[in-house]
């Protein structure tokens, strides 16, 4: 199907072919939940946010914030000094889907012990 045919179709995730697959996974994914989470604080330059975010590498948090940023979600701000400096902060449509992810982040934080439980039953269950 062509992009434009695509465009018209009624957004349908469970559509193999539907473009909301895509936003789902940028947003879901882990860096993408843990950029925006923490832009909801307010701006940071890229060394901040790597320094909050632990465990992302330089590459994958630039490529999420670029994809965040394509997708409207991140602004980014390069200010013409030297040394350069640029700094990235949530778009209002940005904030909307952080408040969404988040409230899941901090879910899966309030949940660790339920999980685990169901865990532990699961694996005595198969042995």
């Amino acid at each position: 199907m062509s992009e434009s045919v695509l465009r018209n179709l009624r957004p349908d995730v469970n559509a193999a072919q539907c473009p909301s697959r895509l936003i789902l996974e940028h947003v879901t994914s882990r860096w993408g939940v843990l950029v925006l989470a923490a832009l909801l604080d307010g701006s940071y330059r890229f060394s901040e946010l790597r320094r909050m975010i632990g465990g992302v590498s330089e590459k994958m948090l630039a490529q999420t914030l670029q994809t965040l940023e394509r997708d409207g979600f991140v602004h980014r701000d390069a200010k013409p000094v030297i040394p350069p400096r640029v700094d990235y902060s949530l778009t209002e449509f940005g904030r909307e889907v952080a408040q969404q992810v988040w409230e899941l982040a901090r879910w899966t934080e309030r949940s660790i012990d339920r999980v685990e439980a169901a865990r532990t039953a699961y694996d005595e269950a198969r042995s």
